[in-house]
């Protein structure tokens, strides 16, 4: 009898489970739910917008803590998930490939899933994870080993594992996955080793890939198990076999526009970075030397993987200067639906929604060497003098002329979100005002090691900020307001209908801003520095925001001078939960 009880309870809880699926229409229409939180972007046009304003500028310096989680352990690096929210449970990702299931109300663990990853993995740059995604009953996330694992989200088993690329020769993936009509989409990293960046889509359920697209010139794609079209065509703007380690990257994964049914993923560095040994021509003749597609942004066709168009921010790219800024969909002032990306490079494009066509760029940094502007045409108008020197022209050829270049390598923005306010129509973007000393060494590929032919040191631009949050408008590229942080801006930025702009600094501070005017309303010491992504929902009338902290990424491995200054901060990894007390909740 007892036998039987439970097998009619454990079937009542899957029809309850079965029923609260999250759907293709639930993540279509995250963006304008409130209750919870499903895609990374909070809406998959990448806005990081709530409509929420029970918090608003009048209350929000009343914000107390309600709960915190602790990842625990002697993993404590960079920590840069952003949570997904659903029926009551939080899903966050850690480093070193972990995820958490967590009550909402109480911060209490449910279940920890470990990845459990094999010796010899190669990051690029921490061993960080931003997110995870929920379609069904799953949720999956990406591992360092270069794999895409899907749970049971109430139980944490493992549904299915699968391989995206070999972790040996350099492959890694720390992207939130990106789910559309049924797909599950994904990047990958390490264009810091000759690998060849490509965006994958498989079944949902079972794992099965359906289609893969690399996006290199040269390489063939691939749909239902055959040879589809190839990227590009060989040889075009990628001189002899360069292409076959050609790097682009597509390490921060990609958002989707249903408006126009195309998913847009932008591209990391070319492979090496000495862009002498992979230019097959010179600046005035045509697009011969400039990589494709590489450091730029492509559309692409969910059900195929074709390339439907493409954009390059900086076409021969020479500085590390990746192109895979998040890109988010967004309507003008005047009504024109419009793409906006803040570029490593420095610049602030707005594209045309429709083909990816350019529409303007400004910059969002304070000293761009590299190049004087953007032309009409949406091309660097480039800096020849800041160009780091070819070794074969030294005296040793060992090492070309060292260049002071303008952002530095790790970009003026890196991968960290911006957000934008439909209220306002700005952007608020997290910066770096920093600036390398470059140069060109020889290189050749081997399989699993940094192929790279470049050496550099990051230095601050200004004695007194690094970091800078920059309130931007699109439609002039004037910045309306500045916040100026003494280290470097590293993690993401949220809006809310209710005025507020929340961001966290390496310090551990997490601020809420004035939208309109910068004003700093609020902030909170959460005990080691902030490069997570935060977010906000309701639960029973009232709303709630979470924010990873735990200091980590790329700064303190790559940023040289910078990274010195920073080296007092701390790590840690405590997930933190906050909420209005109940007076001033009910007041409102």
């Amino acid at each position: 009898m007892k036998r039987f009880v439970i097998a009619v309870t454990a079937a009542l809880v899957t029809a309850s489970f079965a029923q609260a699926q999250v759907t293709e229409e639930m993540l279509l229409n995250d963006a304008a739910s409130t209750e919870d939180v499903l895609t990374n972007g909070m809406g998959r046009d990448l806005q990081r917008h709530s409509p929420l304003e029970i918090l608003n500028r009048d209350n929000v310096a009343n914000l107390v803590p309600a709960w915190a989680f602790s990842l625990g352990g002697e993993k404590q690096r960079g920590q840069e998930t952003q949570p997904i929210i659903y029926d009551g449970v939080m899903y966050i990702t850690g480093s070193y490939s972990r995820m958490y299931a967590i009550d909402v109300m109480t911060g209490k663990e449910l279940w920890q899933y470990d990845a459990r990853l094999p010796e010899g993995i190669l990051p690029c740059c921490d061993v960080v994870n931003r997110g995870a995604a929920i379609y069904g009953d799953n949720v999956y996330f990406g591992t360092l080993d270069a794999r895409i694992v899907a749970l049971n989200r109430m139980t944490g088993d493992v549904v299915w594992n699968k391989k995206i690329d070999d972790y040996k020769a350099g492959y890694s993936y720390t992207a939130a996955p990106l789910i559309v009509d049924g797909l599950v989409i994904t990047g990958n990293s390490g264009g810091e080793f000759g690998i060849v960046g490509r965006v994958q889509a498989r079944d949902a359920e079972t794992g099965d890939l359906v289609w893969d697209r690399p996006v290199i010139e040269g390489h063939m794609g691939m749909l239902n198990g055959e040879e589809s079209t190839m990227t590009g065509t060989l040889n075009e703007t990628w001189p002899g076999d360069m292409w076959k380690t050609g790097g682009g990257a597509t390490w921060l994964g990609g958002s989707y526009d249903a408006d126009t049914d195309t998913l847009v993923f932008g591209t990391g560095n070319p492979a090496p970075w000495n862009s002498h040994l992979r230019n097959a021509g010179t600046p005035t003749e045509g697009n011969a030397g400039d990589n494709l597609y590489a450091a730029s942004r492509l559309g692409i066709d969910p059900a195929t993987g074709e390339i439907k168009w493409h954009f390059q921010t900086t076409p021969r790219e020479g500085w590390d200067y990746d192109g895979v800024n998040e890109v988010v969909s967004y309507t003008d002032r005047e009504g024109n639906a419009r793409y906006a990306t803040a570029d490593r490079n420095g610049f602030f494009y707005v594209l045309n929604r429709e083909d990816g066509a350019f529409v303007s760029a400004a910059p969002f940094v304070k000293d761009i060497t590299w190049a004087d502007g953007i032309d009409e045409n949406g091309r660097p108008i480039f800096n020849e003098d800041n160009r780091p020197g070819n070794p074969a022209d030294a005296a040793d050829g060992n090492r070309g002329d060292v260049v002071f270049s303008s952002p530095g390598f790790l970009g003026g923005k890196n991968w960290m979100p911006m957000a934008h306010s439909p209220a306002t129509g700005l952007f608020y973007v997290p910066s770096n005002e920093w600036g390398m000393d470059i140069w060109n060494e020889p290189i050749t590929y081997k399989q699993g090691a940094a192929y790279l032919g470049s050496g550099f040191t990051i230095k601050p631009n200004y004695e007194d900020h690094i970091g800078s949050l920059k309130a931007m408008d699109p439609d002039t590229g004037e910045v309306v307001w500045e916040y100026q942080n003494p280290a470097p801006l590293w993690g993401g930025v949220m809006t809310t209908a209710g005025g507020l702009v929340f961001t966290g600094t390496p310090e551990g501070e997490f601020i809420a801003f004035d939208d309109t005017t910068g004003e700093q309303l609020w902030s909170f010491q959460t005990g080691s520095g902030i490069v997570g992504q935060p977010v906000t929902w309701e639960q029973d009338g009232t709303q709630y925001v979470t924010v990873i902290s735990g200091w980590g990424g790329a700064v303190p491995l790559w940023g040289g001078e910078v990274a010195q200054t920073v080296n007092y901060l701390n790590q840690g990894g405590l997930l933190w939960t906050f909420r209005l007390p109940e007076q001033y909740a009910s007041a409102n």
